[in-house]
C-alpha cells in the first residue's frame, strides 16, 4: 500500500520505518527542512534502538522517502497518517491541536481518490469530528474517511513495540476504511488483537490508558514513601503485588515520578477534557499535583546529602526521561536538575544519549562529562536519575576511589544497596530506609 505520514517525530518516524519494513511504500512529510535533509541522507533525527539500521535498509531499498511537500505525496496515498505533535497549551494545559488542524487543512487540498485519513496523534475525544468537518469544508468533493488509530509505542522501545504490539486500536464506523486498515496491518492479523471501535472510543482509549498508568506509578511511589517510614522494602512489596495477575508487575518501579512526552501532557489533557464535560476526575488531578511535587522532593534529597559540605559538587547520572531514548521533554531528571540549579548547585552530568537535548534545555548552567566516572570525579554526592543499564553495572570500587565523599542518592534503585553500603557508601534509595530497617532488626535481635 502507499502510505503518507505527516510528522517525523518519535511517533511518525518509527511508524514509517516499521511500515516500510512490512513492505509498504512510505513517504514521510515534515515542514522542518533541516530534519528532512538529514533523513534524505539516510540518517535518523532521533535515537531509538534499532531505528537507524532499519531506516538505512529501507531507505536504500526505496521503500521509504522523505519530503516537505504534501502536494507531491498525498494524491497517490491510500492511507494518510497524521502524527504531528499535540503539546500542552501553555495556559490551560489542554492538548494544543493547531498542528493537527493545519495539517488537515493542507492535506485536504490534495485528496484525490478514496483515502483513509488516520489520526495517530494523541487527541481529545471529538477531534476526529473536527478534522472531518475541516476536510469537508476545504474540499467538499474529497472521497475520504477520517478515522482514529492511536499509537502505543513506548519511547526507547518503539521499534520493538511496532512489531510486537499489545493491541491495535482502530476507531471507525466505515466498513470501507476498516478493510483498508486491515490490509495495512495484515501482518499483525494472527499476532495481536486488532480492536475495531467507534472513533470517539478510540480517541478516549489512549488517554484512559496513559492516565491509568500514571496513577499506577504514583501509587507505587506513595507506597515507597510508606515503606521508608515503616521499615518495609518497596522492591519486595512491589514484587509481592506484581505476582497478583489482577495487578501485574509493570509500572511498579518506584522512582522520581513519571515524565516524558506522553504521561504529563496526557494526564493534564484528560483532566482538562473531564472538566469541560463536567466530570469529576479528582484522582487524576491529585496525581498531576503530587507527581510535580515529587521531583522537588527528590532534588532536596540530593541537597540534604551534602547540606554540611560547602560548595558541594553534585554528579548526575542520567538526563533522558527514561533509558533507551534521547528525549528530555518533561524528564524527571531535568526537573530535578532545574530545582538543584535554583539552589545554586554545582552539577556535572552524564547521559549516554541525551546530553545534546539536555543542553538545549539548561545550556551551560551545568557541566557535562564524557563518561560516568568523569562526572563523578571529586563529587560529594552522586544522583542517579535515569535507569540506563550501564549505571546498574557501575564499578563501585572505582567509583569509591573517584568521589570526594561517598554519598549516593539513587532515585532509580539501580544499585545493590547491600553492596553499596559494604563498599562504604552512604546509600539512599527509594522506598527503603536502612536506618529504620536496622532499628527493627536490632529490636528483634
Amino acid at each position: 500500500m502507499k502510505v503518507a505520514i505527516i510528522g517525523t517525530g518519535y511517533v511518525g518516524l518509527p511508524t514509517g520505518v516499521g511500515l516500510a519494513e512490512l513492505g509498504h511504500d512510505v513517504v514521510c512529510i515534515d515542514k522542518d527542512e533541516s530534519k528532512i535533509k538529514t533523513l534524505q541522507s539516510g540518517r535518523v533525527t532521533l535515537y531509538e534502538d534499532g531505528l537507524a539500521e532499519m531506516l538505512q535498509k529501507n531507505f536504500q531499498a526505496g521503500k521509504i522517502k522523505f519530503t516537505t511537500s504534501m502536494k507531491d505525496s498525498i494524491p497517490s496515498a491510500d492511507v494518510v497518517l497524521l502524527a504531528v505533535g499535540t503539546p500542552p497549551h501553555p495556559v490551560t494545559k489542554e492538548a494544543d491541536l493547531q498542528y493537527i488542524f493545519a495539517a488537515a487543512e493542507e492535506l485536504a487540498l490534495y485528496l484525490k481518490d478514496y483515502t483513509v485519513v488516520a489520526v495517530k496523534s494523541t487527541v481529545p475525544v471529538g477531534t476526529g469530528d473536527k478534522v472531518e468537518a475541516l476536510i469537508r469544508k476545504v474540499n467538499p468533493q474529497a472521497d475520504a474517511d477520517i478515522i482514529s488509530v492511536p499509537e502505543f509505542l513506548r519511547e526507547g522501545y518503539a521499534v520493538k513495540d511496532f512489531f510486537n504490539p499489545d493491541r491495535i486500536v482502530i476507531g471507525s464506523n466505515s466498513e470501507k476504511a476498516k478493510k483498508v486498515m486491515a490490509n495495512l496491518y495484515n501482518y499483525f492479523a494472527d499476532k495481536t488483537e486488532i480492536l475495531y471501535v467507534n472513533r470517539r472510543s478510540s480517541e478516549t482509549i489512549k488517554y484512559a490508558s496513559n492516565a491509568f498508568l500514571a496513577v499506577k506509578i504514583h501509587y507505587i511511589n506513595e507506597m515507597a514513601n510508606f515503606c521508608e517510614q515503616t521499615g518495609a522494602d518497596i522492591a519486595e512489596v512491589a514484587k509481592g503485588m506484581g505476582l497478583d495477575k489482577r495487578i501485574g508487575n509493570r509500572f511498579l518501579n518506584a522512582g522520581p515520578g513519571y515524565g516524558g512526552s506522553c504521561f504529563p501532557k496526557d494526564t493534564m489533557a484528560m483532566a482538562y477534557i473531564a472538566r469541560q464535560y463536567g466530570v469529576n476526575m479528582s484522582l487524576i488531578e491529585d496525581v498531576i499535583k503530587e507527581n510535580a511535587a515529587r521531583k522537588k522532593q527528590m532534588a532536596h534529597r540530593v541537597l540534604d546529602a551534602v547540606k554540611n559540605i560547602p560548595n558541594a559538587k553534585i554528579a548526575v547520572w542520567g538526563l533522558a526521561f527514561k533509558e533507551g531514548t534521547d528525549d528530555c521533554r518533561e524528564s524527571p531528571a531535568m526537573e530535578i536538575i532545574a530545582e538543584l540549579i535554583k539552589n545554586k548547585a554545582n552539577i556535572v552530568a552524564y547521559d549516554p544519549q541525551a546530553m545534546t537535548n539536555a543542553q538545549k534545555l539548561v545550556g551551560n548552567q551545568i557541566k557535562y562529562a564524557q563518561d560516568m566516572l568523569t562526572a563523578a570525579q571529586n563529587a560529594d554526592v552522586l544522583a542517579i536519575l535515569t535507569e540506563w543499564p550501564e549505571f546498574k553495572n557501575a564499578d563501585l570500587d572505582k567509583l569509591a576511589q573517584t568521589m570526594a565523599h561517598k554519598n549516593i542518592v539513587d532515585c532509580r534503585n539501580m544499585l545493590n544497596k547491600t553492596e553499596a553500603t559494604a563498599k562504604g557508601f552512604s546509600y539512599s534509595c527509594i522506598g527503603y530506609n536502612s536506618e529504620i530497617a536496622r532499628s527493627f532488626q536490632n529490636k528483634v535481635a
